[in-house]
C-alpha cells in the first residue's frame, strides 16, 4: 500500500472527525444545544472544543423506518436524532448527513437534528388497524442517549409509549445515560419486552477519547451494565467496531470486564468504512496514529476483499479472510471462558395493546 505523503491535518480537540470532508452546507435555522462533556476532560488536560453544537428541530411525518436486511435481527427502527455529538470517527451513519447537504465530517457531530414529535408519531402509527407488532430497534443509526437527550428527552418519551402499549423494543447505545430510564426499562423487562445492547470499543480512556470524544468513558459504560443487570434488565455487549492494530488487542479484556459486570452475551463487528467514512478515518489515523496507518488500512483491506469497505450483506458485519476468522474465534473462546453466550433475547409481541389516539373514533368507546 502506497504511503500517503500529504501532511496530517490538525486534530480538533473534543471532536472525532479532523475536518469537514467535502462539505456542502446551507444555512439551516438552528439553536445552540447545552454542552455536555460526559468524561472528565479537564482531568485529562483537554480544553473545550471551539466548535459549538447546534440543534435543528425536525418535524417528520413518519417515525418508523423499515428494512429488509437479512443480516440484522429487526425489520423496523426509530431514530430520534440525526447526527451524533458522541463524534465517533468510525460511525457508519456519518454519510447520512450528506442528504442534508451537510458534511459527514465535523457537521455530523456538531449540526444535529432532533424530532420532538417522535413519540406522538409513534402512537399514531401503533394505533393504525393495519399495524402488526414486532420488536422496534432504537439506536441503530445514531445514539438515542447522546448528550442532547438530556434536554430533549425524546428517547424517554418513546419508551413511555412502548410501556403504555406493551410493545417490544431493543436499545443500542454507548452511553450510561440509559440508566436515567431504568425504571421504564425494568417495567418492560418484567414483561420480556426489552433488552439493551451496550457498545464497548476499548477499555483505555485515552483511546476512547480519541475514537469517541464525547461518548461516556469505558468505566461508565461498564457501570451501566451492572446497574441495568441489578434491575434484571437483559444486557448484551457489542465490541463494535474493532479497529485493527488499535483496539483488537483488548478483545479478551473487554469480554472479561463485560462478564464481571453481569452482561449475558457478547458479539463483535470489525470496523466498517462506507462512503465518506473511509477518508475521514484515514485523516484521523494521520492525525493520531500516523505510524500505524499503513498497517491498519492494510488489515482492513484484507477484511474487506481488498477494498476499504464491503457493503455486502452478512460479510459487512463479519468481515472476510483469516483476520476476520481469528477475530471471531478469539471472541468465541473468551466468551466461553467468561460464561457468556450469543444474544438470545426473545421479546414478546403477544402483549401489544393498540393505543387510542385523541380524536379517533376509538376514543368514543
Amino acid at each position: 500500500m502506497e504511503q500517503d505523503k500529504r501532511p496530517a491535518l490538525p486534530a480538533q480537540k473534543g471532536r472525532g472527525a479532523v475536518t469537514n470532508n467535502e462539505s456542502h452546507r446551507f444555512n439551516l435555522p438552528s439553536r445552540e444545544a447545552d454542552g455536555d462533556w460526559l468524561d472528565d476532560r479537564e482531568a485529562l488536560g483537554d480544553a473545550p472544543s471551539k466548535l459549538r453544537t447546534q440543534v435543528t428541530i425536525e418535524a417528520p411525518k413518519s417515525i418508523l423506518s423499515f428494512n429488509k436486511s437479512p443480516d440484522i435481527p429487526f425489520d423496523r427502527s426509530i431514530n430520534a436524532y440525526r447526527g451524533c455529538e458522541h463524534g465517533c470517527v468510525y460511525c457508519y451513519a456519518r454519510p447520512t448527513h450528506a442528504y442534508h447537504d451537510l458534511s459527514p465530517g465535523l457537521d455530523f457531530e456538531t449540526k444535529l437534528f432532533a424530532k420532538p414529535n417522535a413519540a406522538q408519531l409513534l402512537r399514531e402509527t401503533l394505533a393504525k388497524p393495519t399495524y402488526r407488532p414486532a420488536p422496534i430497534a432504537i439506536g441503530t443509526n445514531t445514539d438515542p442517549y447522546q448528550p442532547i437527550e438530556k434536554p430533549y428527552r425524546i428517547t424517554r418519551a418513546i419508551l413511555e409509549v412502548m410501556l403504555e402499549t406493551k410493545h417490544p423494543v431493543g436499545i443500542t447505545t454507548k452511553s450510561d445515560r440509559v440508566i436515567d430510564d431504568s425504571e421504564i426499562l425494568a417495567a418492560l423487562a418484567v414483561l420480556d419486552l426489552t433488552a439493551v445492547a451496550i457498545s464497548v470499543t476499548t477499555l483505555d480512556p485515552r483511546t476512547a477519547r480519541l475514537l469517541e470524544p464525547r461518548a461516556p468513558s469505558p468505566t461508565k459504560r461498564l457501570s451501566a451494565i451492572s446497574h441495568l443487570r441489578a434491575l434484571h434488565i437483559p444486557v448484551h455487549v457489542n465490541i463494535a467496531p474493532v479497529i485493527p492494530a488499535i483496539t483488537d488487542h483488548e478483545i479478551e479484556a473487554i469480554v472479561a470486564a463485560a462478564a464481571d459486570q453481569g452482561a449475558q452475551s457478547v458479539s463483535v463487528i470489525p470496523v466498517r468504512l462506507p462512503h465518506e467514512v473511509a477518508p475521514l478515518f484515514e485523516q484521523w489515523l494521520e492525525a493520531h496514529f500516523p505510524e500505524r496507518k499503513q498497517k491498519v488500512m492494510g488489515i482492513i483491506a484484507s477484511l474487506r476483499g481488498g477494498k476499504k469497505n464491503d457493503p455486502d450483506f452478512h460479510s459487512r458485519m463479519k468481515g472476510k479472510g483469516p483476520w476476520a476468522e481469528l477475530l471471531h474465534h478469539r471472541v468465541a473462546i473468551a466468551a466461553r471462558k467468561s460464561g457468556l453466550g450469543k444474544a438470545k433475547f426473545a421479546l414478546r409481541t403477544d402483549l401489544f395493546q393498540r393505543p387510542i389516539v385523541k380524536g379517533s373514533q376509538m376514543e368514543l368507546f
